[in-house]
Order: C-alpha cells, then sequence, then structure tokens
C-alpha cells in the first residue's frame, strides 16, 4: 500500500533534486532499521512499472541496486534530475516540490517556473514582435559604447557602426530587440509592456532585521529605466558600505582596489544576468547594519557544488551576460563563486552565505566592523569621497555641489565640507562665482 500511495508522491518531489529511494528500511523517528522485503523482485517491477507506464507526463529513467544486510534485502532506485520539469502523475496538479524533508504540492507560479527553466537560457535571446531600435534609450546605448572603449579598448566591437554593434551583440536581430537588448538599454515604457514587473529594488534598513528595524528604511532606491542604469545606481550606494580605496590611474579614471568592493560588484552583476525577469518576484538588494543581502527570482542551473567545482558556464540570460562581460564587469567563465567568496574572505575574513531553493537564489555578506576602527574608517571616507570629488572636477570643472552629491551618493553638506577641507589644503580653488564658475585643481 505505502508503494500505491506514497510512493509516486515521493517519486514526483525526488526527481526535482538528485534523488534517492530505499526499499526495506524502516524509520522510528530520527533512526533507520533494516527491515528487510520479503518479496523484492515483485516490489521492484511493480515499482518499475509504474514508473515506465503512461501515467507520467515524462519518461523517468532509474537506477537501482539490490543490497543483502544481514540476510536482509534492501532495495535502492537512485533518480536523477529531470530536465524537463513539471513531472507530474496523471494530471498537473499532481506536481509535488521538496522543501527541506517534506513534500508539497507545487503551486501555479512554482510550476511555470519550471516551464521557464525548460527553456533557460534562450528565453531572453528571442526577439519581441512590435519592436525597434526606437526602443532602446539612445543614452544608455551611448554611454556602454563610450564605457566599452575606455575599459576593453581592444575589442572588435568597438570599430562597428551602430547597425553592426547592435546586430553583432544580438540587441537587435531582425529589426526587432530581443528581450535581452531590451531589458539591458530599453526605455521602461517599452519594458513594462513585456515585464510588467521590472523592477530592481534596494533598500538601507536601520537594523540587524526588518524585526530590529525601527524605521522600516532609510533610503530606497528610484525605479530607472534599464539594466544598464540600474547596474550603476546599485553599485553607487553598495560601495559605500564597503571600504574602498581609491587611486586615480594615469588616464584620469578612478580605481577601486578593495576586494570587499569586487566581490559585491561580481554579485550584483550575477543577479542581474541570472535573474528570472518573467517571474513575478523581482531582484532586491536589502543593506542591513550588519550585512547585506542579495535576492535573486530563479535558481541556479545545477547544485552549487557542481557550478562551483566544474566552473560551469551556463548564464539563464546568455545576452545581457556577454554584454556585461564585453566592459568587463563580469568573469569570462563560469558563475564567479570562487571570485566573489575569496575577495570577501580577503575583504573580512567572512564567507558568503548561501540560501538555494529551485525558484529563488539568497547570498548574504556578513560585514564586520571593529569599533576601535570606526574612527579609521571615517578618515578613509573622507579621503575616498575627497578623490572622488577630484576625479570629477577633473571630468567637469564646472559641476555643482548638488550634480557631485547625486554621483558621488551622499548629501550636499557633505560635499560642502569636503570642498572646504580640500580648499584649505590648498588641493582646490573656486574660480568666479557660484553660477558661472568653475572650479580649478591645485597641483
Amino acid at each position: 500500500m505505502y508503494l500505491k500511495t506514497h510512493g509516486r508522491q515521493l517519486v514526483l518531489s525526488q526527481i526535482l533534486l538528485v534523488a534517492g529511494l530505499v526499499f526495506g528500511i524502516k524509520q522510528a523517528g530520527k533512526d533507520f532499521h533494516i527491515q528487510g522485503l520479503t518479496n523484492p523482485e515483485k516490489i521492484e517491477q511493480d515499482f518499475l512499472n509504474g514508473l515506465r507506464g503512461d501515467k507520467f507526463n515524462v519518461h523517468i529513467s532509474t537506477q537501482q541496486a539490490k543490497y543483502d544486510i544481514d540476510d536482509k534485502v534492501v532495495l535502492a532506485f537512485h533518480i536523477p534530475a529531470s530536465n524537463k520539469k513539471p513531472v507530474y502523475y496523471n494530471t498537473q496538479s499532481n506536481t509535488f516540490i521538496r522543501r527541506g524533508s517534506s513534500d508539497h504540492k507545487a503551486t501555479k507560479e512554482e510550476v511555470d517556473t519550471m516551464y521557464r527553466d525548460q527553456a533557460f537560457g534562450t528565453k531572453t535571446s528571442e526577439t519581441i514582435p512590435d519592436t525597434s531600435i526606437k526602443d532602446l534609450k539612445a543614452k544608455s546605448l551611448s554611454q556602454y559604447r563610450d564605457y566599452m572603449s575606455r575599459f576593453n579598448p581592444d575589442v572588435s566591437y568597438n570599430q562597428l557602426g551602430e547597425d553592426d554593434f547592435l546586430t553583432k551583440l544580438r540587441i537587435i536581430e531582425g529589426g526587432l530587440c530581443t528581450y535581452s537588448g531590451l531589458l539591458m538599454f530599453g526605455n521602461r515604457s517599452t519594458i513594462e509592456k513585456h515585464f510588467p514587473d521590472f523592477w530592481v529594488d534596494l533598500l538601507e534598513i536601520p537594523g540587524t532585521s526588518y524585526s530590529d528595524a525601527k524605521t522600516r528604511y532609510t533610503f530606497r532606491l528610484d525605479e530607472f529605466d534599464n539594466l544598464w542604469e540600474y547596474y550603476f545606481e546599485c553599485f553607487a550606494r553598495l560601495k559605500q558600505k564597503v571600504d574602498v580605496k581609491f587611486v586615480i590611474t594615469e588616464e584620469g579614471f578612478g580605481k577601486e582596489l578593495s576586494p570587499g568592493t569586487i566581490a559585491i560588484r561580481e554579485a550584483l552583476v550575477n543577479m542581474l544576468m541570472h535573474a528570472d525577469y518573467f517571474s513575478p518576484a523581482h531582484s532586491r538588494i536589502r543593506i542591513f547594519t550588519d550585512h547585506i543581502e542579495f535576492y535573486n527570482a530563479g535558481g541556479l542551473p545545477k547544485p552549487y557544488e557542481e557550478l562551483k567545482g566544474k566552473d560551469i558556464s551556463l548564464p539563464r540570460n546568455p545576452i545581457i551576460t556577454k554584454l556585461f562581460r564585453m566592459v568587463k564587469l563580469a568573469e569570462n567563465a563560469g558563475f564567479g563563486f570562487d571570485k566573489i567568496e575569496n575577495n570577501w574572505m580577503g575583504y573580512n575574513n567572512t564567507k558568503p552565505v548561501y540560501d538555494l531553493s529551485f525558484d529563488s537564489t539568497i547570498v548574504k555578506f556578513q560585514m564586520k566592523v571593529a569599533k576601535e576602527n570606526s574612527k579609521k574608517a571615517s578618515v578613509k571616507t573622507s579621503v575616498k569621497t575627497s578623490v572622488k570629488i577630484l576625479e570629477l572636477i577633473k571630468e567637469n570643472s564646472e559641476i555643482t555641489i548638488p550634480k557631485l552629491a547625486k554621483q558621488i551618493g551622499i548629501t550636499e553638506r557633505s560635499i560642502e565640507r569636503n570642498i572646504q577641507k580640500l580648499q584649505k589644503d590648498n588641493k582646490l580653488k573656486r574660480i568666479g562665482p557660484d553660477i558661472g564658475g568653475h572650479w580649478e585643481i591645485i597641483d
């Protein structure tokens, strides 16, 4: 009776994992006892006939073994993970998933996620009817090309005209936008027609948890047009939370040397590259006082250990992934787990914590700041801000204090304090009035 009523349910949920079933073992609480089978051949035949009948919607393969333990027969069936989900018996409502150590019927949203995963790596590469280059934001494309020319100057795409550039990178195909091209560079109004829940949410929460916080949040990121814009806005907030050392290169660009910043940037790019944008859930970042949390809709294509150990590259959105890689914002292979972990360990000697399920991925970065180092951190932050101010003034000597505050991500009052210090140290002076004047850097 167990086989008929419970065996199928176990099969359904276990197929979603790298799973196994064992017959002839009795469980009592947390203890397991070898009970043995009186008719193992019949049980094996009935079980396999049930799997290979016409009741399941997909073919189910098994690897079985027979064990003789203390003159008692035990049967073990290994059921490899299916790449065709959902798997169900008779009707789709009989789709089960495993949560922890128990099995649950899958919701409609979870079943929809399984169907999308059948097209893993292909859906966002498709073209969108009734779209064109007019649905892309010209400013975002211009900024992307400028960024590529500065940070990956030798790549051949820099030599292409606009039409060839868009086609070669599969932003446009046959005159139509690909889903990836639209997500990366599109106008928000067009994106929302195809992705109603498009949004990358970032909150700064004044506590170690929601319950610990006195207010829900102290900062929430505004809505932006596309992924290219979201990347820079999110990173501007994130790097304020990580100790960063800046130097100005010979070309006059700021360069970040902090391993913590490298880890956070890789996590951010990974989130944007591997999100399931067809899911009603959206990517989000939560910055608590003691940790940073990245949440992404969409699970990993293979177990974490396998992806990390074999350096497998299976992006959910390959075009978006390539677009980030072409401007040196992502690894050329794999999911970047080692880069994230090694750099965060080098930053504060802690490892990121992963919370993985089939329809979501959560990564947590613990932030350890010793009290005795708080004064040093404050000094470093001030130096870092001063360097960024000089860098921006070098690019635009007429830049205003409000624009400096917006680009750096701090208050206008903080900008004024840093400028006063730069002027006191004879590193900066103002020529002319507030309106119509300009800054001059003193060498």
